[in-house]
């Protein structure tokens, strides 16, 4: 049975520790996020973004393939399916009539008024079905899976109205991050970060962590951060180990086996993740 955030974030949080969020693109990603997360007898969050859920197979298909493998593998750590970037709050509703549970709705580009309006329609269908909801509030910068654009911190205030008119399970806040691979070291707003922390009481969400150099990653979990996003350093991964693979055996044209070093590479990075997110050694 799948878990939603509520079940594995307050602990986490209280423990200075932070759940890995990881994208999926294809069945290799989930087997291999699945038995990294084993590994480390971690909970998971699987993640799609909006965008990538038509080219999955849609809502029901990413569902049933979900539990097949956790099925078939006797997958018994808590595991979340979550919809990230949620677009419109009909794609929510989608999502969570197909069995997710867990919804981000995305309304950082709207204005606040709208933004809490549109976020607390999605709460209310999604917690008559357990479904936990997250939101976003400032706006993430970079381009990744169609999520384009510049940083835009998130204001104090507004967070708490968010969070207070909403009721919202998690809270991404954008505070200096962005999708897709950094130009230099990130420059996160440790400060703004504390501040809202301190402000309210649900667990806050860093995206576009890919990149993020350790030391700040630990610094963002112990002031209040307890999902971490993490897509582009999977893909860089698989892309890494098939253009090795493509180079090593010209002549094979099994996918499985070209895509063998591709799928230790997913799961080399979640499992680093994973650890990296506990502060283990």
């Amino acid at each position: 049975m799948l878990k939603n955030l509520n079940d594995i974030l307050p602990e986490a949080k209280s423990r200075k520790e932070a759940v890995g969020h990881f994208n999926i693109n294809g069945q290799l990603w989930i087997e291999n996020i699945l038995k990294a997360a084993v590994s480390e007898n971690s909970p998971v969050i699987l993640a799609t973004s909006d965008r990538m859920v038509d080219y999955l197979g849609g809502f029901k298909t990413i569902q049933k393939l979900v539990l097949s493998l956790i099925d078939y593998y006797n997958i018994e750590i808590p595991v979340v399916l979550h919809l990230d970037h949620g677009q419109t709050i009909e794609r929510c509703f989608e999502a969570i009539d197909a069995g997710y549970s867990s919804v981000m709705f995305d309304g950082s580009h709207e204005v606040l008024e709208k933004n809490i309006e549109l976020t607390r329609k999605v709460v209310d269908y999604a917690h008559n079905k357990n479904v936990s909801v997250e939101a976003e509030i400032g706006t993430v910068g970079g381009n990744e899976d169609g999520v384009i654009g510049g940083i835009n911190y998130a204001d104090l205030n507004e967070c708490i109205r968010l969070v207070d008119e909403t009721g919202i399970d998690a809270l991404a806040a954008a505070l200096g991050s962005v999708h897709g691979p950094y130009q230099g070291e990130p420059k996160l707003g440790f400060a703004e970060m504390r501040a809202i922390s301190e402000a309210i009481s649900i667990p806050l969400v860093l995206h576009g962590a890919s990149g993020i150099p350790t030391h700040q990653i630990r610094k963002a979990i112990e002031l209040g951060h307890a999902k971490i996003n993490v897509n582009t350093e999977l893909n860089l991964a698989w892309k890494a180990g098939l253009i090795d693979s493509l180079r090593n055996y010209p002549t094979v044209y099994e996918p499985k086996i070209l895509q063998e070093l591709s799928a230790k590479n997913i799961y080399s990075v979640v499992k680093e993740k994973i650890r990296e997110f506990k502060n283990l050694e």
